[in-house]
């Protein structure tokens, strides 16, 4: 669960309680990468209060977590003393060449297979030849070697067994296939890194804050037959028996929650979602409808949003669509009132007033709600019980029921 401003960590695991009260599983896992650090000018401590707090204010007594979200060597340091969740980033070394021995070492071990594997729950047998290895590992393989690097990294720090452990290799343009994750897990068991969630590309888009775009078959058969994977690779490489599938921007994905509702029944699997921005869309929401003052502020935060765009947008541009034909003008919005704001901002699918595209830009646009320090976290101290009311139905109603047919 990312939170970008660190206020609403209670009302994120009240929302889980529920579910959990309603017999589901959930273990809260708070997370904040180091681009939301570095623009927010927050530093990771400042999670790791947040979740302790919200533990302790509300009397969990389960597990939860920490995530130092999409880190590599060049900054991990920061986060090692106030997590105890590491998402291992290394999407970017994906394609990267790797020294010729690595390769022979790594088409060595794979000599297992004699030829072909046969997955349960998967009908068609992945045949392994030469040319699919060389594929997968040109691929893959300076990406998991450099998982490992940081993995090591992190172990001579925290000591094993100290701290979960996630492979993502998400953000990328081309989805990976099962077989694909196949051999990635294969390399990830050959590196010794004892991954309990991989988060690969799936098909389709996953754009922040809004609904999957894409095949939603194909995404479903993706899906199941990556389980299925994962359950041979628990089987067959020793990797640790609750590993999951995790999702990254898995909030509102309200077009493939049903889906995955119904395989992860089906199989009785576990299941790691990542939420991306939507607690900080829910603050807005909530200032926007608390009254004039906070509506004034959402929509100051729409008015520079709008002005910056193209600024904000650069980092998001791979995880954003944005027609700017179907943007409100300032002016449209200078007249607007709370609640057609909190309804053109809220994800409500069909709705006559919601807007994807305006939900997007306000995404992004919480660099301008950090710019505003003071009188930004003033206003959520303020309205702390509307704001936490939005956060705390939007994760429950919106996502846990969803997911889990609650």
């Amino acid at each position: 669960m990312g939170d970008r401003f660190n206020h609403e960590g209670e009302a994120q695991l009240r929302a889980l309680m529920k579910a959990n009260r309603q017999g589901v599983n959930v273990t809260p896992v708070w997370n904040k990468s180091n681009r939301e650090h570095q623009i927010v000018h927050s530093e990771p401590e400042g999670t790791r209060q947040e979740a302790d707090g919200a533990v302790k204010a509300l009397g969990w007594t389960g597990p939860y977590c920490v995530d130092a979200d999409h880190i590599n060597l060049s900054n991990v340091d920061r986060f090692i003393e106030h997590c105890d969740f590491f998402t291992l980033d290394v999407a970017m070394y994906i394609g990267n060449e790797s020294p010729a021995d690595d390769v022979a070492a790594f088409k060595k071990s794979c000599e297992v297979f004699g030829g072909k594997v046969e997955i349960p729950g998967i009908a068609e047998p992945v045949v392994v030849t030469d040319e699919l290895l060389n594929k997968v590992a040109g691929k893959f393989l300076a990406a998991i070697k450099e998982a490992g690097k940081i993995y090591k990294h992190i172990k001579s720090a925290k000591g094993e067994g100290n701290f979960v452990t996630e492979v993502s290799m998400d953000e990328v343009e081309s989805p990976q296939t099962p077989v694909d994750m196949l051999f990635i897990l294969k390399m990830i068991a050959d590196e010794n890194i004892p991954a309990q969630t991989i988060a690969p590309k799936f098909t389709g888009r996953f754009n922040k804050g809004v609904d999957y775009v894409g095949d939603v078959d194909q995404f479903a058969k993706e899906f199941e037959q990556d389980l299925m994977v994962i359950d041979y690779a628990v089987n067959n490489f020793g990797l640790p028996a609750d590993l999951k599938l995790s999702v990254h921007s898995g909030s509102d994905k309200f077009t493939i929650y049903p889906i995955m509702a119904g395989i992860i029944k089906k199989h009785d699997k576990g299941l790691h979602v990542k939420t991306a921005g939507t607690t900080w869309l829910e603050e807005a929401i909530g200032l926007a409808i608390s009254g004039d003052e906070g509506l004034a502020a959402a929509k100051e935060i729409y008015e520079k949003a709008l002005t910056r765009k193209d600024e904000l947008c650069g980092p998001y541009a791979d995880v954003i669509d944005i027609d700017n034909s179907k943007l409100p003008t300032v002016e449209e919005v200078a007249g607007w009132s709370g609640e057609k704001f909190g309804n053109t901002l809220r994800h409500i699918p069909g709705h006559a007033e919601y807007n994807p595209n305006f939900r997007q830009l306000i995404h992004v646009g919480y660099k301008v709600a950090a710019e505003m320090g003071d009188r930004y976290t003033g206003l959520l101290k303020k309205y702390a019980d509307v704001v936490g009311a939005c956060v705390e139905e939007n994760i429950y109603d919106r996502h846990l029921r969803r997911l889990f047919n609650l």
